[in-house]
C-alpha cells in the first residue's frame, strides 16, 4: 500500500496535471450542456453515463501516466492484430447508428455502445510513431514511406468496408498526414501523393461514397439539390438557426427555444456546439473553442519538450486527432462542411468517446512524466 501511495504521489508530481485540469474542466462543461440539451426528456441517464465515464476516464489517465508507453509501442504486431480484430467485431456485434454507419458495438452489460475506431485511433498512432521511429534515419526512403502509407490505407479501407463510416476513416488519414509531415517525410512524397489522389478521386467518388454522402458534399456548392432545405440541408439549417437564435450572449442556460424542446437534431452529440451557441451565444462558443484549443496546444507543448522522436510523434498524432474532430464538428454546425457524425471532444455525449479521450491524454501525461530513453532523437520539422 505504501509503495502504491508513493507511485500515486509521483504521478501527481511529475504527470501533467495542467492537461488533466483542462480535460476535466471541458468534460464538466460538457456534462452541464448535455444536461441542458436532454432535460426535456425527463431522464438523467445521459448525465449518469457521462459522469461515470468522466470518473473512469480520470482513473485511466492516472494509470496511463504511470505506464511506460514504450513497452506497448514495442508490441506493434499485437497492436496491429488488435485493430483488425476489434474493428472486425463489427461484422458480428455491430449496430447501425442514426447515420446508417455500422460503427458501434452493443453489449448488454455496458451502459453505452463502444466505437472500435475510437480506441483504434490511439493504437494506430502508437504503431505509426513506433514504425517511423524505427526508420527515423531513412524516414523519406521508399521502404519507409511505403510501409507507413500501406498501414494507413489498410486501416482506412478496413473501416470503410466494415462500418461504411467515411468520416471516421478520414481522421486516420489526417493523423497520418500530420505525423508524416512533422516526422520529416520529404515534401516530394506529399506532392506525389496529392497527384495520385487527384487521379484516383473520380474512382473513389463513384465506388467509396454512398449517394447520401455525395449529396452532403455537393449541396454545399449546389443548393438546388435540396432547394427547400427539408432533406440534405435540414440538419445544417437547424444548426444555423440555433446559432442565430443565440446571438452574442445566448438565450440563457436551459432556455434555448430549440434545445429546450428537442427540436435540434443530435443536440447532445454531433450538434452540441449549436446547442451551446443557442443557450450561451457566441461567447459560450468561444469559451469552448478556447478550452479545446488550450488542450491541443498543451499536447503539442509536451511533445515538443520531449527529446524522444517517437514520443513527440505520439503527441502530434493525438493533437491532430483532436484538432480534426474539432474542425469537422464546428465546421459542420456552421454549415461550412458536410454533415459528418463526429463528436466534439470532451463536450459531446458518449461514454466511449470520453474514455478514449482520457486514455489518449494519459499517454501524453506519461510522456511528460518520464525522461526519454533516446536523447539523440532524429530531427523533427519545427513549427
Amino acid at each position: 500500500m505504501k509503495k502504491l501511495f508513493g507511485k500515486l504521489m509521483e504521478v501527481f508530481k511529475k504527470g501533467d496535471m495542467v492537461l488533466l485540469s483542462l480535460c476535466v474542466a471541458a468534460s464538466v462543461f460538457g456534462i452541464v450542456m448535455i444536461y441542458a440539451a436532454t432535460i426535456w426528456e425527463g431522464s438523467t441517464r445521459y448525465i449518469v453515463v457521462q459522469s461515470g465515464a468522466l470518473v473512469a476516464g480520470v482513473l485511466i489517465y492516472l494509470a496511463l501516466t504511470a505506464f511506460d508507453i514504450d513497452i506497448l509501442a514495442g508490441q506493434r504486431t499485437l497492436l496491429f492484430l488488435f485493430n483488425i480484430i476489434f474493428i472486425g467485431m463489427l461484422l458480428i456485434w455491430g449496430v447501425e447508428g442514426t447515420s446508417g454507419n455500422k460503427s458501434w458495438l452493443s453489449f448488454p452489460f455496458l451502459p453505452f455502445n463502444i466505437q472500435p475506431a475510437e480506441v483504434c485511433k490511439i493504437t494506430y498512432i502508437i504503431i505509426l510513431a513506433k514504425t517511423m521511429s524505427v526508420n527515423q534515419t531513412r524516414i523519406s526512403s521508399l521502404r519507409s514511406v511505403s510501409q507507413i502509407t500501406a498501414h494507413m490505407l489498410f486501416i482506412v479501407a478496413l473501416i470503410i468496408l466494415i462500418s461504411r463510416d467515411t468520416g471516421v476513416a478520414l481522421i486516420f488519414v489526417f493523423i497520418f498526414l500530420a505525423m508524416a509531415y512533422v516526422g520529416g517525410v520529404s515534401g516530394w512524397w506529399f506532392l506525389g501523393g496529392a497527384g495520385l489522389f487527384a487521379v484516383a478521386a473520380p474512382t473513389l467518388w463513384q465506388t467509396v461514397l454512398r449517394q447520401d454522402q455525395k449529396n452532403r458534399i455537393l449541396v454545399l456548392f449546389d443548393p438546388s439539390i435540396d432547394p427547400d432545405g427539408l432533406d440534405v440541408l435540414w440538419q445544417t439549417n437547424q444548426n444555423l438557426k440555433a446559432l442565430r437564435n443565440g446571438g452574442l450572449s445566448g438565450q440563457g442556460l436551459f432556455h434555448g427555444s430549440m434545445t429546450s424542446g428537442g427540436a435540434l437534431p443530435a443536440q447532445h452529440t454531433d450538434s452540441i456546439f449549436s446547442s451551446i451557441g443557442e443557450q450561451l451565444g457566441m461567447i459560450g462558443c468561444l469559451i469552448v473553442l478556447l478550452l479545446l484549443l488550450a488542450i491541443v496546444i498543451r499536447i503539442i507543448y509536451v511533445g515538443m519538450k520531449s527529446p524522444d522522436y517517437m514520443n513527440r510523434l505520439i503527441c502530434i498524432g493525438i493533437a491532430s486527432m483532436l484538432l480534426f474532430q474539432i474542425l469537422i464538428n464546428v465546421g459542420m454546425c456552421l454549415g461550412l462542411l458536410p454533415v459528418i457524425g463526429l463528436a466534439l471532444p470532451f463536450i459531446s455525449y458518449g461514454g466511449s468517446s470520453i474514455l478514449t479521450s482520457f486514455m489518449a491524454m494519459g499517454i501524453v501525461s506519461g510522456i511528460k512524466m518520464r525522461p526519454a530513453r533516446d536523447i539523440r532523437a532524429h530531427y523533427i520539422r519545427p513549427y
